[in-house]
């Protein structure tokens, strides 16, 4: 029987995530990379909200930049790594659910992100409905929503293309497999993990949503932002949905189109 989300990371997922992610040098460049080519805001004070911030690859990346950040996650003991990693960084993080960010963040928010694929880990597509009215609601002229998520739409893996080696080494090896439903998909993680000469599994599933690009892409347009959707590295799909503000600003998500290419 799939778990919850949150159940799934505290007794399974979780404490094996930041071993999951491999070489964390080279994750935290691709983060920093991830942000440069972005419009983001430059004047003094900005402020960040980063939603499943996990141990920080993006808030601290922007607290970096100068953003003052507010981090939450479900999963508490990744938010405490994360305040390992950014010593004296200006990050608050908080143990809360992602849909009330708005009642723990200052308003108006120069810059939300929802990075790596947290969209889909939300329970209903309403609640990606609401999250994504939310976001339109808090952020400030010029500001800017950054999202990624993996499209289990467009083309669902078939036979055994749907086990997926995550990583391995001489301790663990962490395979999923992906079961279809109409709206969902089950994500089953297997770990093994080696005990002196024998391997013992553990196991657990939880429902990711299955979120259509261009439903994502026409539902923050209808709020007003101005988006843009792309395909980055490791075949993630990226929306950055800007909101409406000052020329400087419409002058930086022009520089932005020409650099990553035509819009959706």
């Amino acid at each position: 029987m799939a778990k919850t989300v949150d159940d799934h990371y505290a007794n399974h997922l979780g404490p094996v995530y930041t071993w999951m992610i491999g070489d964390l040098d080279a994750a935290f460049s691709r983060s920093d990379r991830e942000l440069d080519v972005l419009p983001l805001p430059s004047k003094a004070g900005s402020t960040a909200v980063d939603l499943g911030a996990g141990f920080g690859l993006h808030a601290i990346p922007l607290a970096r930049r100068g953003f003052t950040v507010v981090a939450l996650d479900s999963y508490e003991p990744l938010l405490k790594e994360m305040a390992t990693r950014a010593g004296s960084l200006p990050i608050r993080t908080l143990n809360a659910n992602l849909l009330a960010f708005r009642s723990h963040t200052p308003k108006p928010v120069d810059v939300i992100v929802c990075m790596g694929d947290t969209l889909t880990h939300l329970a209903t597509q309403s609640c990606v409905e609401s999250l994504f009215g939310d976001v339109a609601a808090s952020l400030s002229p010029g500001g800017l929503f950054l999202a990624t998520f993996r499209d289990y739409v467009s083309a669902p893996l078939q036979g055994d293309a749907r086990f997926i080696l995550v990583r391995s080494d001489e301790q663990r090896i962490l395979t999923c497999f992906l079961e279809y439903q109409d709206t969902t998909v089950t994500v089953h993680d297997l770990l093994h993990r080696r005990e002196g000469a024998a391997w013992r599994l553990s196991a657990s599933s939880y429902p990711k949503l299955r979120l259509s690009p261009e439903w994502v892409v026409e539902r923050l347009s209808s709020l007003g932002l101005s988006v843009r959707r792309d395909t980055v590295p490791g075949g993630m799909i990226r929306i950055t949905a800007a909101m409406p503000g000052s020329a400087r600003a419409a002058d930086a998500e022009a520089r932005f189109r020409g650099n990553v290419g035509p819009s959706a």
